[in-house]
């Protein structure tokens, strides 16, 4: 009975720490970290893109001048053959960018929908308070829109994978159709596999 009881004992505690073994240990990082896991587009690289974009677009006359234009952003479009979310990049934008006070986004682009069904609501349902209800036709337009592009270029030799990207960025005039600001930034990022293992 006992050798029966420690075996069973002994059987407990291999599962349990075979299952702490099966179990990935989580831990939190600095986002601001320098992200070198792979070769692939990563937190790095967008952080980079975004404050070369950033710093070039807030010097840029346009902006300079004071006026606070209104912005509408247009997605960037992803040439890469990696799944890659670029609306996180445009995020990091325009984020960013307000919170210089320097500019003013539209949103109408993200949330065309629910503005149009909200200032419906307000204006004909009857369960808003006409003082405080919205009326439609004054949705502020924008001045300007951005809209960029993601490329990358890949080649691989022996062990040896070399990766370059590069992001555009355009700022267009609205009433003129001019470009009035570009900017890119290029990253280039190397792996090579070790001799042994994979």
């Amino acid at each position: 009975m006992k050798r029966l009881y420690l075996l069973l004992s002994i059987a407990a505690l291999v599962s349990m720490f075979w299952g702490c073994a099966s179990t990935p240990v989580v831990t939190y990082g600095n986002p601001d970290q320098v992200e070198t896991v792979t070769a692939d587009f990563g937190s790095t690289d967008l952080q980079m893109i975004a404050e070369k974009m950033v710093n070039s677009l807030l010097a840029s006359p346009v902006l300079s001048s004071g006026n606070r234009p209104v912005l509408y952003v247009q997605h960037v479009r992803n040439k890469t053959d990696e799944h890659i979310d670029t609306e996180s990049v445009t995020d990091k934008i325009k984020v960013t960018m307000l919170k210089s006070g320097k500019v003013r986004f539209s949103a109408v682009g993200d949330v065309k929908d629910e503005l149009v069904n909200q200032l419906e609501f307000q204006a004909s349902s009857g369960w808003v308070d006409p003082k405080t209800a919205k009326s439609i036709g004054k949705l502020v337009g924008a001045d300007y829109f951005l809209y960029g592009e993601l490329a990358s270029i890949k080649k691989s030799a022996g062990r040896v994978k070399d990766v370059y990207f590069k992001f555009t960025l355009n700022l267009v005039n609205i009433q003129t159709g001019l470009i009035e600001w570009a900017d890119e930034k290029e990253i280039r990022k190397q792996a090579k596999k070790p001799l042994l293992g994979e």
